[in-house]
């Protein structure tokens, strides 16, 4: 995208990628039939040296180098964030977090297009915000989800409104020590004035920590006390207070997102939407129409009156603990993948009191023994198949098999979507195999009168 875009802008340029050209064959032949240069299957340090601008994926360490000889010379390295941000001119929303940052940039454009604004939704989301800047579409809003590698590259990027839901450990794989991550994370709010709006997660330590250099107006979720500038959550209600303006009650009771966080996701977006313009209309509109979004504690089926939920896209350990916590029933966990690096044993109080059984999977496999043995009983599984096959063998009925993995997909998988698709389709496999068709369908007409009197779906 940012390739196309520059060519469009009658610039010369080279794309160089360490992989060869058959692996990037798709790319490849849409690159060539633009006209654009390659340089594949490594790089040349003259191109990056000789050039006016270096736009790195966010995939790709910024300290690398290649990035760092080009910095000497000094030669502009920056990302698509940063590229993009220099042509939109429209007020931009950007939300970033540890956990949660895709579900709150979805429904935060959802409240927004309920309140009559027109938006473009993008970022990290998926849809990549250069492409905003390259269309003829004149958004009233651009919201984007950003990425700590994202936050990495920007040098003047700044957003009109700046959400920061949570940081905890995750990435450490790519940063020396979870300080630089919280720094990373931070920089979402560096080119801020006075002019701009900064919602912060009131009870995170990391997060209230940079509060006080941010010289954007602050709003604080998570509050305690509906007297002060935020968002409270109290049951089914959310009260949303802005400088000088009434108190905004908002109902939660048809919200259908499961867990804690999803609350507090809903109320970073309801500050945010209020502090651009937004409608309390559009917001309560958008609070009972949203669905959430697919791998993120999502309930897949009911199988012999053991339900089956995918959080495939609970790739650290924080996530983790959320979904755990939003569950009454026991639990058999699927967990493991490829390490980030951090610890897992903030797992181990709730292991010991909700998990009946881990099913160990990928890479991590040894680490997570070694770390959860003592709490729970694990169970090596050499695939994602055979951990389910293993869960429906040890599950009674009312129990719950949760895949939340706590760590990346790239060891068995090409993305966590593709992880969570796989583990879907091994429950309808198990389901076609039950032996039980009477009882389970008598379970799921249970199931689904209870289920449809709570919150069914969450993202994490």
């Amino acid at each position: 995208a940012v390739a196309k875009f520059l060519k469009n802008q009658e610039a010369n340029v080279t794309v160089t990628d360490i992989q060869a050209e058959d692996v990037l064959h798709h790319y490849v032949n849409e690159l060539k039939d633009l006209g654009i240069k390659m340089e594949l299957g490594g790089h040349v340090a003259e191109t990056f040296a000789s050039a006016d601008l270096v736009v790195v994926s966010p995939g790709v360490p910024h300290n690398i180098a290649m990035l760092e000889a080009a910095r000497k010379k000094g030669v502009p390295v920056v990302g698509e964030i940063e590229l993009a941000g220099r042509f939109i001119k429209e007020p931009i929303l950007a939300v970033t977090g540890t956990n949660g940052k895709t579900t709150t940039t979805t429904l935060l454009g959802e409240m927004l297009n309920r309140s009559g604004f027109k938006v473009y939704v993008g970022g990290n989301i998926g849809t990549p915000l250069i492409e905003y800047a390259a269309s003829d579409m004149t958004a009233d809003a651009v919201v984007a989800e950003i990425s700590s590698f994202q936050l990495d590259t920007i040098d003047k990027f700044r957003p009109h409104v700046g959400v920061l839901l949570n940081i905890t450990e995750d990435h450490l794989d790519r940063y020396a020590n979870f300080k630089e991550y919280i720094l990373s994370k931070g920089r979402l709010f560096e080119n801020q004035t006075t002019a701009d709006v900064a919602v912060l997660n009131a009870k995170d330590v990391a997060t209230k920590s940079m509060a006080e250099d941010i010289k954007g107006r602050k709003l604080f979720f998570n509050l305690q006390d509906s007297t002060a500038s935020g968002s409270v959550v109290r049951d089914t209600e959310m009260i949303c207070s802005l400088p000088h303006k009434e108190p905004v009650l908002f109902d939660l009771s048809g919200f259908r997102l499961k867990g804690r966080h999803n609350l507090e996701n809903a109320s970073a977006a309801a500050l945010a939407v209020l502090a651009a313009g937004g409608t309390c209309e559009g917001i309560q509109d958008a609070l009972n129409r949203f669905k959430g979004l697919p791998h993120r504690l999502t309930y897949v089926r009911t199988v012999d009156g053991v339900d089956y939920y995918d959080d495939s896209k609970g790739t650290n350990v924080d996530s983790v603990v959320r979904s755990l916590e939003s569950f009454d029933e026991p639990i058999l966990l699927i967990i493991g993948g490829r390490d980030k690096g951090g610890s897992y044993s903030k797992l181990e109080p709730l292991v010991k009191t909700r998990v009946k059984k881990i099913l160990a999977i990928g890479e991590a496999q040894k680490k997570i023994i070694k770390a959860l043995g003592a709490s729970a009983d694990i169970i090596p599984a050499n695939s994602m198949e055979e951990a389910v096959k293993i869960a429906h063998r040890e599950a009674i009925s009312g129990d719950v098999v949760l895949l939340s993995p706590a760590c990346s997909s790239f060891d068995m998988f090409r993305d966590y979507s593709e992880r969570g698709a796989v583990f879907c389709r091994a429950v309808e496999e198990i389901e076609g195999r039950s032996e039980d068709r009477g009882q389970r369908a008598e379970t799921r007409s249970q199931k689904s009168e209870v289920r449809s009197q709570r919150p069914a779906t969450s993202n994490q």
